[in-house]
């Protein structure tokens, strides 16, 4: 009996050990890459015309992921906001003569609170010397039009609560799903916010370049995803959590759900996505079993996540 209890003790002592170490290593890695402080600054500014455009975006960057986009329209003469037209912008990537989108809102939409006409872009990519990402905007204004483009600079995600994927469905249809919120989670329950966006593939041949219609995606409605997170580090034996919350979609368009995250460390937010009939699109179960001293099993359908 004493020897079963010394044994238990010492199995305990080497896992707690070893969460703490892998727990110390990640806080390491937080402070070196994880933002703490999340404000809008200016990302890009020109002019255009008697018209100057100030883009704002969290930290005053663009990230591979959801970015939310402000967009000033300025009267450079008379140094007054202009309200009240059409602000459009389509994101492009071009590599190796190939130019491609990402999801988007394409008509920016006034907002009186923000002063602002306020969007999203999801990038898909980062930015390389061989892959350049570009704004093209247009507005209306005095029953004229303005288009101009801008050459903008995509980084690399580093905090990784706001990941993304990208795949094919089941339907053979183009998704992308882009993780929005907690940026900064807590030892606690979160309200988890994703975005799921659908590549529409062109019914008409391109027009003069840039043709929105040939880089137009949409948020799918009425999905479901189906939320399994797990700690698949050998140490964690790829535990979950109880009182999680699969995702559904809001009135604002977004997916809503809760993750209830007990420990920081590495986490997978396994998913499986089922469309508005119920369909499986993208996804597969995670075995529930307990391995410790096994890196833990991912679904079809995933996103890695670290705090």
């Amino acid at each position: 009996m004493k020897r079963n209890i010394f044994w238990l003790a010492a199995m305990l002592f080497a896992v707690t050990l070893s969460c703490t170490i892998d727990k110390t290593d990640y806080e390491a890695e937080l402070r070196t890459t994880v933002t703490e402080d999340y404000i809008f600054e200016e990302a890009l500014s020109f002019n255009t015309g008697d018209y100057k455009i100030s883009v704002e975006s969290l930290n005053g960057t663009f990230n591979k992921g959801y970015n939310e986009i402000h967009l000033q329209l300025t009267d450079a003469e008379t140094d007054e906001h202009v309200t009240s037209t059409e602000v459009t912008l389509l994101p492009i990537l071009t590599s190796d003569d190939v130019a491609i989108s990402c999801p988007h809102s394409y008509d920016l939409v006034y907002d009186e609170i923000e002063n602002a006409y306020v969007g999203y872009a999801v990038f898909t990519k980062e930015s390389t010397s061989l892959a350049n990402w570009k704004l093209y905007f247009s507005f209306t204004e005095n029953n004229q039009i303005h288009q101009t483009d801008q050459l903008i600079s995509v980084e690399e995600q580093l905090n990784k609560n706001l990941n993304m994927t990208s795949f094919t469905g089941a339907d053979n249809q183009e998704y992308v799903i882009a993780l929005i919120a907690p940026r900064e989670p807590k030892v606690a329950e979160n309200d988890l916010i994703a975005g799921i966006y659908k590549y529409n593939e062109p019914t008409t041949p391109a027009g003069d370049f840039p043709d929105p219609l040939q880089f137009s995606y949409s948020a799918v409605e009425g999905y479901t995803l189906l939320l399994d997170p797990r700690m698949p580090e050998p140490s964690m034996g790829n535990h979950s959590t109880p009182n999680n919350q699969d995702l559904t979609q809001g009135s604002d368009g977004l997916y809503h759900g809760v993750v209830n995250y007990t420990m920081t460390g590495a986490w997978t937010l396994n998913f499986i996505m089922l469309n508005s009939e119920g369909e499986v699109v993208r996804g597969t179960e995670v075995s529930t079993a307990f391995t410790p001293g096994i890196e833990g099993e991912k679904g079809e359908l995933y996103i890695d996540t670290l705090f």
